[in-house]
């Protein structure tokens, strides 16, 4: 039975899908105005992982995250650049793409834009002008907030207390300086689109409605984003969706939390503001998604050189185990099991059961990666040159290991590493070739050449191993 918290009831609950065997799920993207951020990855991440273990579970998802592609932020970024709205928005998206793969997180079912649903917006407005949820003023469109009953059930604060302590934009044309643009009128400059309102283009709110409901239906299993997200702007969807289709907009809502950068709030005035990219030039993208994974998605989780060394070395232990069980799958001996070997493969499903239970308890991808721990050091210990063991037993072991670091999308190798070990074990012939035929001279250059690609070789009774010297 999975469960999940959700952020509405503030209990974790069992999840049941509203048609069984489908989840339908939709992500908040990012607006394009310039390269992802740490704190950007930790939902891309999370949520990434969170699909993949529903269709691990034998669900069939269809995962919706958008990408905000016209704003204030993109249109100040077209000005700073000298290139168009349009120009910034499919820079940044091709480099959110980027990031993205190289973080090991596949692309959503759909990846929407605002600017590809503009009637679908236009529509969904006029509906809440009916209903006389929303009113125009001016060329703009607002958003009757108090008209909302449920405003606020997200964040669990009553609309006066919310309100209170937010920050407004004040405009003679509202009739309540709490209500929320829906639509803005075309200023100079700006990009625009034709409506019953005049020339304009949608507030950043009503996007998500729009698009949620055009490609999952009114009503959706989860919606997920971060912390920051639940107020103003996934309160207002609620009241959008809810005002203008009468039914329930999401069954659970999932945040994950903040990250901190060295226990400091990240923030571009404090310089402590890191995009992926840089974070990936210092640290490499692999050890940035074990970052991400080994604590709840939940909890607060503080960015530092120091963390991510310490990820960089979980993730280092268990690749060396990957590698030593393949290398004996494609090197040992035994295609069948030892008598000795049953009772350990045997063993093998507890591991599954307890992974299950890990991710089934409201995702917690910390418990689940322990298990693989636990698995890679069981599997170290059963690979003992002394223990002589079979292929079949390693074959049973990686495949195990890596069903279930599958789920985590956890990596132990890219295509660089293949035309690495490509070059490494070609070499590792040429060097062997060479001192069979006593070729002294050419054996120490080919062992020159290894040293210098940082190759330590290993010899063991399958044969000669290799693996990459610690920077």
């Amino acid at each position: 039975m999975i469960k999940l918290y959700n952020t509405m009831s503030m209990k974790k609950e069992e999840f049941i899908p509203i048609n069984a065997g489908k989840v339908s799920m939709y992500a908040c993207g990012p607006t394009v105005y310039n390269f992802i951020h740490v704190g950007n990855a930790r939902p891309i991440i999370m949520f990434d992982i969170l699909r993949r273990y529903f269709e691990y579970r034998g669900y069939s998802v269809t995962f919706v995250q958008n990408f905000t592609d016209v704003d204030d932020k993109i249109i100040n970024r077209a000005h700073e650049e000298g290139i168009t709205p349009e120009d910034v928005a499919k820079k940044y998206i091709a480099e959110y793409y980027m990031d993205a793969k190289c973080l090991g997180v596949r692309e959503a079912t759909i990846h929407p834009k605002a600017t590809e649903n503009i009637n679908e917006i236009i529509e969904l407005i006029k509906i809440l002008i009916e209903k006389g949820f929303a009113y125009a003023a001016g060329g703009d469109v607002y958003y009757r907030t108090e008209r909302f009953e449920g405003y606020g059930k997200l964040s669990h604060q009553p609309l006066e207390d919310l309100l209170s302590g937010a920050r407004v934009d004040v405009s003679d044309a509202k009739e309540s300086p709490v209500d929320f643009a829906l639509w803005k009128s075309a200023k100079p400059g700006e990009p625009f689109w034709e409506s019953p309102w005049g020339l304009g283009r949608p507030g950043w709110h009503i996007e998500c409605s729009a698009m949620s409901n055009r490609y999952l239906g009114k009503t959706i299993d989860i919606h997920c984003g971060g912390q920051d997200l639940m107020f103003p702007h996934h309160e207002n969807e609620i009241a959008q969706s809810e005002g203008a289709n009468g039914v329930p907009f999401v069954h659970y809502w999932l945040h994950n939390g903040f990250i901190s950068i060295d226990n400091k709030k990240m923030s571009k005035s404090l310089g402590n503001f890191f995009t992926v990219r840089d974070a990936a030039k210092a640290y490499g993208y692999d050890n940035i998604r074990m970052f991400m994974l080994m604590s709840h998605y939940r909890s607060p989780l503080n960015y530092s050189g120091d963390i991510l060394v310490q990820a960089q070395n979980a993730l280092d232990r268990l690749k060396t185990a990957h590698s030593n069980l393949k290398f004996l799958v494609d090197n040992g001996d035994g295609d069948t099991l030892k008598e000795n070997e049953k009772t350990s493969v045997e063993n093998l499903p507890a591991y599954r059961t307890r992974f299950i239970e890990a991710l089934d308890d409201d995702f917690n991808t910390a418990d689940a990666i322990s298990v693989i721990f636990e698995l890679a050091r069981e599997s170290n210990s059963m690979m003992t040159p002394d223990r002589s063991p079979s292929k079949a037993l390693a074959a049973e072991i990686l495949r195990l290991f890596d069903e279930l670091s599958g789920v985590l999308g956890l990596p132990y190798g890219d295509e660089s590493d293949k035309a690495l070990a490509e070059e490494a074990e070609a070499l590792i012939a040429a060097r062997q070739t060479a001192r069979q035929e006593k070729n002294w001279p050419e054996a120490d250059r080919i062992r020159d050449k290894i040293k210098e690609l940082g190759i330590i070789l290993e010899d063991t009774p399958q044969g000669v191993k290799w693996h990459l010297q610690k920077q």
